[in-house]
């Protein structure tokens, strides 16, 4: 009985020993249910292995820095290591790590708001006893994790989340930092004002404070859904104008070979009558390339080609090809968004974009102006290649200098296109980029692994 009453005594009494050793197990339960939180609103996919460490590494390092650090800095330090263990533990980007920082502090700042100020108005206990008291600690901490623990499968099942902020252009993006780093000085007041000024504080002044970081919280989530959904419409719609000019050309194509259908025939009939086999073996080849260019603009749609940035570069480069009388014939044998599974679309794009240009500039300088590309998957060695061949004139290239910074094979050209995608697969231990030449084809094959 006595053991009893003294661990009570010691629960509803000022301890600040106690304190921090009840806030061990706290932080590794806070950074759970923030982590839950803020993959869910947004969508950032993560293992196993990534949550586990993330939990124990930052939860060690919270209570730390409950230990070793005043409690009046505590929320500077977490603000400036939580953004960080985000990065690099869960693999997300800059914007995505420094958001899910603003996103969780809002809205726990918003719970932690309403639930001291119930305590207060209702319980008479003011913010100095539940910093200090550890059971008032236990009390308040609870409600406010359950709460943004629920939230974050409601989320989940609802699927109400943030999942286009990557999709921002670069101005869109130096706009949103600088919101988010408006609303974290936002939030570093309000917490201030919410540990000395509580409970001296109206509280009708402290109910406004609520609402108006509510509607802060609501018009700020608003805004960048905006945005996002702006930048999305864009990009599709200069997707489905690629879509239709791909269609255009596809029909005047088709028009062009019913128009002459009947001359086909005939031409082909007098081959076979007077027996001119050479003959026909030479109108067959030549046919059977329109056949091809009409063949590739079938592949050349946004169903096969299933990512909206690869298709954007493919079909803008087929055009820019078609104009300089250069022959693409595509071939995808994948699911183009594993390529995102791997690698940065970014850098992938960049790469994609540049091997096409050489192979444009090289081709169009020969007789035979052919560009073959083909996307397909090797299961045994879990890996995507990308192969890029194209007929070349300059039979004498070097495949080892052409990387190096400012050396090109072709007149007025800085020589930078590869020497950057030689930077991006020295950043990257799962990409590698193999040149070949035979006599008729200078070859890139792309890898990617996993």
């Amino acid at each position: 009985m006595n053991i009893l009453q003294t661990i009570w005594s010691a629960l509803t009494q000022s301890n600040e020993m106690l304190f921090k050793i009840i806030s061990i197990p706290l932080n590794y339960i806070d950074v759970l249910v923030c982590m839950l939180f803020f993959t869910a609103v947004l969508n950032i996919n993560i293992n196993r292995k990534q949550k586990i460490l993330y939990v124990l590494l930052y939860g060690s390092i919270a209570t730390a820095i409950t230990f070793l650090i005043p409690a009046s800095y505590k929320l500077f330090f977490n603000i400036i290591i939580w953004p960080i263990m985000i990065f690099f533990i869960l693999k997300t980007t800059v914007l995505k790590s420094i958001l899910s920082v603003v996103l969780t502090l809002i809205i726990t700042s918003i719970l932690e708001s309403i639930f001291i100020n119930m305590f207060h108005i209702l319980l008479n206990i003011s913010f100095n006893d539940i910093a200090q008291i550890p059971i008032y600690r236990l009390i308040s901490v609870i409600p406010i994790y359950l709460i943004i623990y629920l939230l974050s499968k409601l989320i989940k099942y609802f699927k109400i989340n943030i999942n286009i902020i990557e999709n921002l252009t670069l101005k869109n993006k130096i706009l949103l930092s600088v919101s988010i780093l408006l609303t974290i000085i936002v939030l570093c007041v309000q917490f201030t004002l919410l540990i000395f000024y509580n409970s001296t504080m109206p509280t009708i002044v402290s109910i406004i404070n609520i609402l108006i970081l509510i509607i802060y919280f609501a018009i700020s989530i608003c805004s960048i859904i905006n945005i996002s959904k702006l930048e999305i419409t864009k990009r599709d719609l200069e997707s489905a104008n690629l879509t239709i000019n791909s269609l255009t050309i596809l029909h005047d194509n088709v028009r062009a070979f019913k128009h002459d259908f009947d001359n086909i025939v005939n031409c082909i009939g007098g081959y076979v009558i007077t027996e001119d086999i050479e003959g026909l073996k030479t109108y067959y080849n030549q046919l059977l390339e329109e056949c091809n260019k009409t063949n590739n603009l079938y592949a050349l749609s946004p169903k096969v080609i299933n990512h909206p940035s690869i298709y954007h570069i493919l079909a803008t480069k087929y055009y820019e090809a078609d104009q300089k009388n250069v022959q693409i014939n595509l071939n995808v044998f994948l699911d183009l968004n594993e390529i995102e599974k791997r690698m940065k679309i970014y850098d992938f794009t960049r790469i994609l974009g540049i091997l096409l240009d050489n192979a444009i500039d090289a081709a169009k300088e020969c007789d035979k102006k052919i560009i073959n590309v083909t996307f397909r998957k090797d299961l045994n060695r879990n890996m995507l290649a990308i192969i890029i061949q194209n007929t070349y004139k300059n039979k004498d290239v070097n495949t080892e200098e052409i990387y190096q910074k400012g050396v090109s094979s072709k007149e007025n050209h800085s020589g930078l296109g590869l020497w950057k995608v030689r930077q991006i697969l020295m950043r990257n231990n799962n990409l590698n980029l193999f040149t070949t030449k035979d006599a008729e084809y200078f070859t890139q094959q792309f890898e990617i692994f996993k």
